[in-house]
C-alpha cells in the first residue's frame, strides 16, 4: 500500500548533504584496479569508473559527442572495447550538466546515510543526488553501492542487503532486460522512457514511453499527443508488436505481474544475457529494440516501432515537411519560404524546433500562397475546418480573409455519389506535413508574404529561363557528342535509341530498341525459361555481353508507366539481385535487359537435370542466406517496400561461385509505405503461395516469407516438397520432416539430403530447419521478417524449437486443394 508523506525541502536536503559531505571523510576508489563496487565515503572523480562483475557495463563520466558538457552514465563496456564510442544506457544528471569549467573538480561520492551524490568540490554545491530519504541510523561502513552485470545500479545495505535505491526505478532513454516498467493503479502515474534532446544533450526530449491502465505501452509526444500504441497484453505479447512472440530465443521470456488497485510491472529478460540488448527511445521518436552483433560490430535493430519515420508525431517541428525518400540521415526538411528555426539542433538531428518564416505575414490580400504539391498532413489538427467552397478561389480568399490562417487545401474527390469537393483552413503552426512519393497526396497551399512570394516566382522564372538556356546548349552539345560517336563506334551504339523520350531521366539504364533485341537474341531463339510474367531469351551484345531479355507478358501500361516502374527497379542494387541492364518500350513490345547469371537457376539442381553438380551443404547454406539478404533489402531497406510474389527456386539464379541472386524482384505490384496494401490480382506460382493468397486477406511481405520457406525446404531436402506416388497418395516433406524431427525426436541429419552422405554443419541445419518451420507458419503474425531471417542464419539470433506442422497436410489430404501445393 503506498504512503503519502510531504517531503523535505530542497533547501533542507542540500543543507543537509552540504553538512555530511563536509565532514565525511573521502577515500578516492583505485585506478589500478577495476572494482563493482563504491563503499561509503569513497567517491568517483573524472578518471575513474566503476565496472560491473562481468565486465559487461561501466559507470563513470562522459561527454556526449562534441558537447562541452559532462555527465555521470552507465555504458556498454564490451562494446565500447569494440566501438570507442559510449553506449549510453542511462545518465544521473541528465538535466542538471557539469560544465567544462567544473569537469576537474566534479567527483561522485556515497555518504554514509545512503546517499549518492554528484557535487562540485570548488562550491561544495550537490548536483544530484539519489532520492532515498537520508537516513540518521546508518553507520560508516553499513552502505554500499554496486554496479550490476544487468546495468542496474544499486545502493544496498551491507548489513541485511536491503536495496535503498536502485537506477532500474529511474530510467532514462533505455529499458534493459531485467528492468521493469511499472504503473500505479493509485496514482494513475506510470514509470517513462524519455529519449534525449539531441545527440549531444541528454537532457528530457519531446518523446517518451509509458505504460497505460489497459496493459498497453505509448508512445508519447511533448507529454501530451500519443501517437503509437502497442496494442493490450495478450498474456504472451503486446498486440501490435507480433514480433515479441515468433519463437526467437534471444529473449526467453515477457511478463506483466499484477497487483492490487490496477497496478503492475512489465519485464522481459534475455536467454543470452552475454548479448548487449536494449529497447532504446531514440532522439526521432522511434522506440527501436536493438542487439550488439559481434560478427558485424554494430547495433542490429530488431524491430522498430513505429515503423517509419513519419509516422512519428511531431518529427519535423512546425512547418517542417517529412518525407521517407529524402537521401541523407535526415527525413525532414522546410517548406519554402521557411528556415530552420535552431540551425544547430538540426545538425544535431533534433528537428523538434520546427522552422520559422523568412518574412513577416502581412495579413489581409498582402499575403500570396506556394503551392506544395502532393503532401499529406498525417495528423488533422483540431484546427483544421472544413468549409464549403464551390472553386478554389473561394477557398484561397476564406484563407486570406483571416491572419490566422497558415495554410489552405481544395480538393476534388471522386465517391459513390459524385464528386465531393472540400475546402480545408489550417490555422496557426502546421505539424506533421509529409511529402509523398509520386502524385499520392494532394496540393496544400502555404501562406507566404507577398514579397517573398514575388521573390520565389522571380527566382523560378530566372531559373526557367536558364534551364530553357541549358537544355538547349545541352541537347545541341549532347546531339553533336552522340553524333561524333555514332560515327566512330558504331557497333555498340547501335543499341542504343537516343530519342528524347527515351533519354529522359534514365541515364542509370540503356534504352534498347526492338529491332536491336531481336538481332542480339537471334530472333528470339534461344529460350532460358518461362515464367508468370513472361518468356526469357538468351543474347549478345556486339561487345561480346552476355545478356538475358525477358519479354513481358500480360502487361498493359502505357509508356510512361512502363517507365516509371522501370526507373524503380532500376534503382535497386544489391549483391544478391540481378542487375537491371536496360529496357526496351516499343509500342506492346515492352521487355527487361538483365545481365547473364552464369550457372543459371537453382531448380535445375534441386532436380539434379543436365548432370548438374550436386550442391554441398556450404554452398546450400550460401544460398539460403544470401536469398534471405536479398528479400530482407527488398522487404526493409528499399524506399518503398517491394514485395516479390513469386519466390521459388526457378528465380533464384546462381553466379559462378554460386553465390545467389533473385530475379524478377519488382515485376509484381510495387507496394507503397504500406505493408498490407492489397494486391489486386493473384500472382505466384502454386507450391510456394502463402494461405492468404486465397483467402482473400491483404498481401504482406510476409508472403514472401512463407515462400522462401518452403524452398528452404527443398535446399534442405535437395528435391520438391511434394511427391506422388502411383497409388495416388502424396507425401509432403515440411509435414514429415517436422514430424520426424520435432514430434519424433529424430536428428535434424535424418532430413538432409541423401546425396551429401550426412556431411553438414549441424547448427546450421539445425538453423535452417527451424527457420524453414517458422516460415511456413499459417498465421502471418507467427512468421519472422526476412531480417530476423538473416540475423538467425547468421548465427545472431537463437530460434525456439517449431511447432509441428500439422496444417499443411491437412490441406496435401483433401483432394480438393491438393493442387494447390503441386507443381
Amino acid at each position: 500500500m503506498d504512503t503519502i508523506s510531504n517531503p523535505p525541502s530542497k533547501s533542507f536536503l542540500i543543507a543537509f548533504l552540504w553538512f555530511i559531505l563536509s565532514f565525511a571523510p573521502c577515500h578516492s576508489i583505485s585506478t589500478s584496479s577495476t572494482s563493482d563496487t563504491m563503499f561509503a565515503g569513497q567517491l568517483l572523480t573524472a578518471n575513474k569508473t566503476l565496472v560491473s562483475k562481468e565486465r559487461k557495463f561501466e559507470l563513470g563520466f562522459f561527454t556526449p559527442g562534441n558537447s562541452k558538457n559532462y555527465y555521470i552514465g552507465i555504458w556498454f563496456r564490451q562494446v565500447f572495447a569494440v566501438q570507442k564510442k559510449k553506449t549510453i544506457v542511462w545518465v544521473a544528471n541528465r538535466n542538471k550538466p557539469i560544465t567544462i569549467n567544473d569537469s576537474s573538480s566534479s567527483e561522485l561520492k556515497l555518504i554514509e546515510n545512503g546517499q549518492l551524490v554528484l557535487m562540485i568540490t570548488r562550491t561544495q554545491i550537490p548536483i544530484w543526488s539519489t532520492d532515498s530519504t537520508p537516513s540518521r541510523t546508518m553507520n560508516d561502513s553499513s552502505v554500499k553501492a554496486v554496479l550490476r552485470d544487468d546495468g542496474n545500479l544499486v545502493i544496498l545495505s551491507s548489513t541485511n542487503g536491503n536495496v535503498l535505491w536502485e537506477s532500474f526505478d529511474h530510467p532514462t532513454h533505455v529499458h534493459l532486460p531485467g528492468a521493469r516498467l511499472g504503473y500505479n493503479g493509485l496514482t494513475k502515474k506510470a514509470m517513462k522512457v524519455t529519449s534525449w534532446r539531441n545527440t549531444e544533450d541528454p537532457s528530457d526530449g519531446i518523446y517518451s514511453i509509458e505504460l497505460g491502465p489497459d496493459k498497453s505501452f505509448s508512445l508519447i509526444w511533448n507529454g501530451s499527443q500519443k501517437f503509437y500504441n502497442s496494442g493490450v497484453w495478450n498474456g504472451r505479447f503486446f498486440s501490435n508488436i507480433p514480433e515479441m512472440q515468433v519463437g526467437y530465443g534471444f529473449m526467453s521470456s515477457f511478463g506483466i505481474t499484477s497487483y492490487e488497485n490496477g497496478s503492475y510491472d512489465f519485464i522481459y529478460l534475455l536467454s543470452n544475457k552475454t548479448l548487449p540488448f536494449g529497447n532504446f527511445l531514440d532522439t526521432s521518436g522511434q522506440s527501436k529494440a536493438s542487439m550488439w552483433s559481434s560478427e558485424t560490430r554494430d547495433w542490429t535493430v530488431i524491430w522498430t516501432k513505429p515503423l517509419l519515420h513519419c509516422q512519428v508525431y511531431g518529427v519535423c517541428g512546425a512547418f517542417g515537411v517529412c518525407s521517407e525518400n529524402n537521401i541523407g540521415p535526415s527525413v525532414c526538411q522546410c517548406l519554402s519560404g521557411f528556415e530552420h528555426r535552431y540551425p544547430k539542433d538540426w545538425d544535431l538531428l533534433d528537428y523538434s524546433g520546427g522552422c520559422a518564416r523568412r518574412s513577416t505575414l502581412q495579413c489581409g490580400n498582402e499575403d500570396s500562397f506556394s503551392k506544395m504539391p502532393n503532401m499529406r498532413l498525417t495528423k488533422i489538427s483540431p484546427s483544421a475546418n472544413a468549409l464549403a467552397a464551390d472553386n478554389a478561389r473561394k477557398c484561397e480568399l476564406a484563407c486570406l480573409q483571416n491572419c490566422s490562417c497558415s495554410a489552405y487545401s481544395y480538393n476534388t474527390n471522386s465517391n459513390s455519389s459524385g464528386n465531393s469537393i472540400q475546402c480545408l483552413l489550417w490555422y496557426g503552426d502546421l505539424l506533421n506535413i509529409e511529402q509523398l512519393s509520386g502524385d499520392e497526396g494532394n496540393d496544400l497551399y502555404i501562406r507566404l508574404a507577398r514579397s517573398q512570394g514575388h521573390e520565389l516566382g522571380s527566382k523560378t522564372k530566372a531559373s526557367t529561363i536558364w534551364i530553357i538556356v541549358g537544355v538547349v546548349l545541352s541537347g545541341t552539345i549532347i546531339f553533336l557528342g552522340i553524333t561524333f560517336l555514332f560515327l566512330r563506334k558504331r557497333g555498340i551504339r547501335r543499341l542504343i535509341s537516343r530519342t528524347p523520350k527515351q533519354e529522359e531521366a534514365y541515364a542509370f539504364l540503356t534504352a534498347f530498341r526492338y529491332k536491336d533485341l531481336k538481332l542480339a537474341t537471334k530472333n528470339f531463339s534461344d529460350k532460358l525459361g518461362s515464367g508468370g510474367f513472361g518468356t526469357v531469351y538468351k543474347g549478345i551484345l556486339p561487345d561480346s555481353t552476355a545478356i538475358a531479355v525477358k519479354k513481358l507478358e500480360g502487361f498493359s501500361q502505357d509508356q510512361k508507366q512502363f517507365r516509371s516502374e522501370v526507373s524503380t527497379i532500376g534503382l535497386i542494387q544489391h549483391v544478391n539481385l540481378v542487375r537491371l541492364r536496360g529496357f526496351c518500350s516499343e509500342g506492346r513490345k515492352q521487355m527487361l535487359v538483365y545481365d547473364l547469371i552464369a550457372n543459371g537457376s537453382l531448380d535445375k539442381y534441386l532436380k539434379h537435370q543436365n548432370d548438374s553438380i550436386i550442391l554441398n551443404w556450404q554452398q546450400r547454406y550460401q544460398i539460403a542466406t544470401g536469398v534471405a539478404r536479398g528479400l530482407a533489402y527488398l522487404h526493409e531497406k528499399c524506399r518503398d517496400c517491394i514485395i516479390h510474389c513469386d519466390i521459388k527456386p526457378e528465380n533464384v539464379l546462381l553466379e559462378v561461385d554460386f553465390s545467389p541472386r533473385i530475379a524478377d524482384f519488382g515485376l509484381a505490384k510495387l507496394l507503397g509505405r504500406e505493408f498490407s496494401r492489397v494486391m489486386t490480382s493473384m500472382r505466384g506460382t502454386v507450391g510456394y503461395l502463402a494461405p492468404e493468397w486465397t483467402s482473400g486477406v491483404a498481401i504482406t511481405a510476409k508472403a514472401d516469407v512463407y515462400s522462401y520457406g518452403m524452398m528452404l525446404f527443398e535446399i534442405i531436402s535437395g528435391t520438391r516438397n511434394l511427391k506422388q506416388f502411383k497409388n495416388g497418395k502424396m507425401s509432403f516433406f515440411p509435414t514429415w520432416a517436422s514430424r520426424k524431427v520435432i514430434a519424433e525426436g529424430q536428428p535434424v541429419l535424418s532430413i538432409l539430403d541423401n546425396n551429401l552422405d550426412g556431411k553438414a554443419d549441424i547448427e546450421e541445419l539445425n538453423r535452417a530447419f527451424r527457420v524453414a518451420c517458422w516460415c511456413v507458419q499459417e498465421e502471418e503474425y507467427q512468421r519472422p521478417s526476412m531480417g530476423q531471417v538473416v540475423q538467425i542464419l547468421e548465427g545472431l539470433l537463437e530460434v525456439n524449437p517449431p511447432p509441428i506442422l500439422s496444417y499443411l497436410q491437412v490441406i496435401v489430404d483433401n483432394e480438393d486443394t491438393a493442387s494447390f501445393f503441386s507443381e
